[in-house]
């Protein structure tokens, strides 16, 4: 039976390779998959997905305000799965159609994204993926202490941490680090005793 997959994770986890390895799964066994990405998302160009260690494939690009029902139905039957990178940028409304390509078509749809920005709070698109996907896996990652990253902490140009500042801001390794949430907090205690002296 096919499901709705929302595997998720703080940045440097690995999900965008994860996705690119599952898309060559399907397709070494003679299956078609559709790749999407969110337009929005253009570190590695408009229609590159790349991972940290060097793979890269080309994605159908989607506009935050495509249908991605009608985008599938009218142009992309032929896919046997869909696969998504960067899926926190989606709307709701695209995951809600994703779904329903779930429901109507018994097609395994996998998004692969942030839950969180840098600020903690969930991507719309992440949080409409909670409250419908079928199966939820977190991709772990690890703090340059030791213990387990679950925040997306956003750098200056100097590498400081920044907790302000509009929910998206596209970056890699040289805007954002995976932190615990103890050392973000020590981050942020910093961040705040320079602000008051």
């Amino acid at each position: 039976m096919a499901k709705l997959y929302f595997k998720y994770g703080a940045m440097g986890c690995s999900k965008s390779a994860q996705a690119l390895i599952t898309k060559f799964n399907y397709e070494e066994r003679g299956m078609k998959v559709l790749l999407l990405k969110p337009s929005i998302d253009t570190r590695d160009g408009a229609t590159a997905v790349r991972s940290r260690i060097g793979l890269e494939q080309q994605a159908v690009t989607v506009a935050g305000d495509v249908n991605l029902y009608d985008l599938y139905v009218n142009n992309y039957r032929d896919a046997d799965v869909i696969i998504v990178d960067e899926c926190q940028f989606l709307a709701p409304d695209q995951v809600d159609d994703l779904n329903q390509i779930v429901i109507d078509f018994d097609l395994s749809v996998l998004c692969f994204g942030l839950a969180t920005d840098f600020l903690t709070h969930l991507f719309p698109g992440s949080r409409r993926l909670f409250e419908i996907a079928d199966s939820i896996q977190e991709i772990k990652s690890v703090c340059k202490c030791g213990g387990k990253a679950t925040i997306n902490a956003r750098l200056d140009d100097e590498g400081n941490v920044v907790f302000s500042g509009d929910q998206v801001c596209i970056g890699g390794n040289e805007r954002y680090i995976a932190m615990c949430k103890k050392c973000w907090l020590k981050a942020k205690r910093e961040h705040d005793a320079k602000l008051k002296a």
